[in-house]
């Protein structure tokens, strides 16, 4: 079959793009099981269904057209850009898994010389920077799950590679984290499983290094991760057999300001314990954290953090003071300066925080106390304050009637954003 040229497109095809488009799969599904539709037809300006499908944001659509074949690394367009480009540019993390997944190349440049991710990363969508940047194949883990050459057994027991890949793929660097991904896959929590699977990290990260296209953050990666897992198979050989005092450990806080020291030491020495002393990455790092003082800023953790995924840590976003999980919502009852990503992450950091929690709350009153009411001001000061109230009042009617002249807000931004129930200790965002 001749290869499709851009334009060259039937009735058939024309009408599929309007149909991904509108989002109607089940037609999508009638169309691409005619003989009239390419899957990989290019519109005039070299665009395929997929990447059509990834810019909308069609999740469904885009399985689909997997399913049916579906050139995930097709680059006809004309300026380049391929279907994983469009998902980082969409914004949708799932696309952007979708496409890798199915084997998109996120180093493939575009006519100007851009990844995926650094498109994805100059409109802003960051989350799909920390997906692409964090991508490891199952299958490239799943060469360890057989024997090679001499070996009589695989260095990595099947039944422990889809718990590995799940840790390897996290995109949350916290330790705390780690560990809970550990606690809650039972093969993991053993002393053989975790010998094996540690051995196995330290040798991609080996891989990482001496490939022909060196990946420094992806080795500093599974370096980390290794070191973690060594962690883990330290505590249960001393029979923390739930890995419950790590975990509390990770999470202890000095008594002057409740500052996790113990992660912080430990953050470092994973950091120096990095055994190719000559990545750029490993001095970089070095050169950013050394000078500061524990308990100061930047953390190990936020260093190592934006290395390797590309976010700046606690920025824009609240992070859950257990996990690190992003989009924490639920705030500590007693002194809201805390917030939590669910109720055993609040359980499991209370011990800790209990000591700094009332703390919280006096200098919480303290402010509040001292933050000068209209009441209290003096007369001529009250005038000055109701003078500027009046003041930003005439503003804000001068912004909506402009809105209101440009057509009105948008409804996205008109609403609200969701609500969900409450936990019986916490204060929703």
């Amino acid at each position: 079959m001749a290869a499709p040229q851009k334009g060259d497109l039937s009735l058939s095809e024309r009408k599929i793009l309007q149909v991904i488009a509108a989002g109607d799969v089940q037609e999508a599904a009638q169309l691409l099981a005619s003989e009239e539709v390419r899957v990989n037809c290019l519109d005039e300006f070299g665009m395929t269904p997929l990447m059509h499908a990834a810019y909308k944001g069609k999740a469904d659509m885009c399985r689909l057209l997997l399913q049916h074949g579906a050139d995930v690394n097709c680059n006809q367009h004309e300026y380049g850009y391929t279907a994983l480009m469009f998902a980082g540019l969409s914004g949708r993390t799932d696309i952007t898994s979708m496409m890798l997944d199915a084997g998109a190349e996120a180093d493939h440049v575009n006519s100007v010389g851009r990844t995926a991710a650094q498109m994805a990363a100059f409109v802003g969508q960051h989350d799909c920077v920390t997906v692409i940047n964090n991508f490891f194949s199952l299958e490239k883990l799943e060469y360890y799950t057989k024997p090679h050459g001499l070996e009589r057994e695989p260095r990595l027991p099947p039944t422990l590679a889809g718990p590995l890949h799940k840790i390897i793929m996290t995109s949350n660097l916290n330790p705390v984290k780690i560990v809970m991904l550990v606690k809650e896959n039972p093969v993991l929590v053993n002393m053989a499983a975790l010998e094996k699977c540690h051995q196995v990290m330290d040798l991609l990260c080996e891989q990482c290094v001496k490939q022909q296209d060196m990946n420094e953050v992806l080795a500093m990666k599974m370096h980390y991760i290794s070191c973690v897992l060594q962690k883990c198979l330290a505590f249960l050989q001393k029979r923390d057999d739930k890995l419950d005092a790590l975990v509390k450990s990770l999470l202890k806080g000095r008594d002057s300001d409740g500052f996790p020291q113990y992660q912080e030491k430990f953050i470092r020495d994973c950091i120096r314990k990095f055994p190719y002393c000559e990545a750029t990455l490993l001095q970089e790092l070095v050169r950013s954290i050394a000078p500061v003082e524990i308990g100061n800023d930047p953390t190990a953790f936020s260093v190592l953090n934006q290395a390797i995924t590309g976010q700046m840590a606690f920025v824009d976003a609240n992070y859950c003071a257990t996990c690190g999980e992003k989009g924490a919502d639920k705030r500590c009852s007693l002194c809201k300066a805390v917030t939590y990503c669910s109720l055993s992450c609040q359980k499991l950091h209370w011990f800790a925080h209990k000591k700094m929690c009332r703390c919280l709350q006096e200098q919480d009153a303290d402010l509040e106390k001292d933050s000068p009411k209209l009441k209290d001001l003096k007369e001529d000061e009250s005038d000055l304050v109701m003078e500027t109230a009046n003041f930003l009042q005439e503003l804000c009617l001068r912004a909506e009637e402009q809105v209101a002249a440009a057509g009105g807000c948008p409804a996205e931004l008109r609403a609200g954003p969701p609500t969900s129930a409450e936990g019986p200790s916490f204060t929703q965002d």
